[in-house]
C-alpha cells in the first residue's frame, strides 16, 4: 500500500500532463514561460485573490512574504511551534527571531488565545500554520493582529483548497503562501510553490524579489534570489488544476471515512486512538489523515510489519531543534507542541484510497494495539 499515491493519478491525468509538457519541451521557454503566467492567472481565480505570484518552493514562498514586508535584524515574528522546520527557519534566514504561540491540541493550530502575550514592540508579522490541511482561526489571529497593526502571513503549505468560514485557504490574511511539492493536495513534480494577495504593491515586491529583486531587465533596486517557477512544473500544475476539485471532494470523503471506521473499530476502547478534529466553520484537505496514540514507536512498527506505511509529522517540536537551541526555549514552554508531538502520525492519505483499503488500515491499527 502506497502512504500517497501519485501514480494513479498520474494515469488518470496522463493525457493533459503529457501533452502539456511536451509544449514546453516544443517552444523551449523552461523559466518563466507561458505557462507560469497561465497558472497565476488560474490560482488566483481558483483562490479568489487578485494575485498569484508562483515561486519555486513553497520555503521560497515564505522567505519572499518576509522579505516583502522589509522583515530583518530586530524583528520578531510569531508562529506555531508545532509544523515543519520551514516556517520558522525562514524568519531567522531573514534575520529576526521566531517568536512561539503554542497550539491548540485539537486543531495543532496556533491557539489563537495566546496570541496576544507573545506581542512585543518588537513583533513585525504573525505567521499561523494551517497544519494537516485545516486553516488556523484567522478570524481570531486577524482581529488581534489588526489591533496592533500587524500583517499576517498564512503558511498554507498543507492546506491548499481548504476553506475557512467559507472563504479559502492563502486569501484569509495579508498574504497567503503555499507549497506544491509533490505530496501536498495540489502537488508539482518537483519542487513549487506560490503567495497570493490582494495588495497590489506587495505583488509587485514579490516578483521583483523572485527574480533577483530586479524591476526591469538588469536593474536592481533591492536584494531578491532565484525564486522563479519551472515553466515545466507550472504545466504540470495546470493539469492537476482541471481534476482538483474532484480529488478535495474525494478527500473529504476519504477522511470522513477513515474517522467513522476508527471510532466504530475503537468504540470499546475511548481514548487509545484520537482522530482529527475539524471545526464547523472549516474545511479540510486532509494533506495528512493524522491521529494520536500512545506507544507510537510500538505502534508504528507493528504497522510496518503489516504492511501499512505511516509518518510522523513532526517528532521534535520546532523551538527544540538543535539550529534554534540559542532562543533558550527549554522543555515544557509549549506542552500542547511537546505533547502532540510525542503522540501523532498519518496514515494512508490520497484521494485514490479505496474503502477496501481504508478497512484494512484500520484493522491492522486494532491488530497493532493488541485488540484481537
Amino acid at each position: 500500500m502506497d502512504f500517497i499515491d501519485l501514480k494513479s493519478q498520474y494515469r488518470r491525468i496522463k493525457p493533459s500532463v503529457d501533452a502539456r509538457i511536451a509544449r514546453v519541451l516544443e517552444h523551449g521557454a523552461y523559466v518563466m514561460g507561458p505557462e507560469v503566467a497561465e497558472l497565476e492567472q488560474a490560482l488566483a481565480r481558483w483562490c479568489g485573490t487578485r494575485h498569484c505570484v508562483s515561486v519555486a518552493s513553497g520555503t521560497d514562498a515564505l522567505l519572499i512574504s518576509l522579505m516583502a514586508l522589509g522583515i530583518g535584524p530586530g524583528d520578531e515574528v510569531i508562529t506555531s511551534p508545532f509544523s515543519f522546520f520551514a516556517s520558522a527557519e525562514v524568519i531567522a534566514l531573514a534575520g529576526a527571531t521566531p517568536v512561539f504561540v503554542d497550539i491548540d491540541p485539537r486543531t495543532y493550530n496556533l491557539d489563537p488565545a495566546g496570541l496576544e502575550a507573545a506581542i512585543t514592540s518588537r513583533t513585525r508579522a504573525v505567521m499561523p500554520v494551517s497544519l494537516y490541511g485545516q486553516c488556523a482561526d484567522f478570524d481570531a489571529i486577524n482581529a488581534i493582529a489588526g489591533r496592533h497593526g500587524l500583517p499576517v502571513i498564512e503558511d498554507g503549505a498543507q492546506s491548499f483548497g481548504a476553506s475557512h468560514r467559507g472563504r479559502r485557504s492563502c486569501a484569509l490574511s495579508l498574504i497567503g503562501a503555499t507549497s506544491f511539492f509533490p505530496s501536498k493536495p495540489l502537488g508539482a513534480y518537483g519542487d513549487a510553490g506560490a503567495l497570493f494577495t490582494d495588495d497590489d504593491g506587495l505583488a509587485q515586491l514579490m516578483r521583483e524579489i523572485r527574480l533577483h529583486g530586479q524591476d526591469r531587465r538588469y536593474h536592481h533596486p533591492r536584494l531578491g534570489l532565484t525564486g522563479r517557477l519551472d515553466s515545466i512544473q507550472a504545466a504540470v500544475l495546470l493539469a492537476k488544476l482541471e481534476i482538483f476539485d474532484d480529488e478535495l471532494a474525494a478527500r473529504a470523503l476519504i477522511g470522513a471515512r477513515y474517522t467513522e471506521l476508527i471510532r466504530e473499530a475503537f468504540a470499546d476502547r475511548p481514548g487509545l486512538v484520537s482522530t482529527p478534529h475539524v471545526e464547523p466553520f472549516n474545511t479540510c484537505v486532509y494533506a495528512q489523515y493524522t491521529i494520536e496514540v500512545t506507544e507510537r514507536d510500538f505502534f508504528e512498527t507493528r504497522m510496518k510489519a503489516r504492511g501499512i506505511p505511516t509518518a510522523v509529522h513532526y517528532p521534535t517540536p520546532v523551538h527544540q531543534q538543535p539550529a534554534l537551541a540559542h532562543l533558550g526555549l527549554r522543555e515544557g514552554r509549549y506542552p500542547h507542541a511537546e505533547a502532540a508531538a510525542r503522540r501523532v502520525i498519518s496514515l494512508p492519505m490520497h484521494p485514490y484510497l479505496t474503502p477496501a483499503q481504508q478497512e484494512l488500515v484500520v484493522l491492522a491499527m486494532r491488530e497493532s494495539v493488541g485488540i484481537p
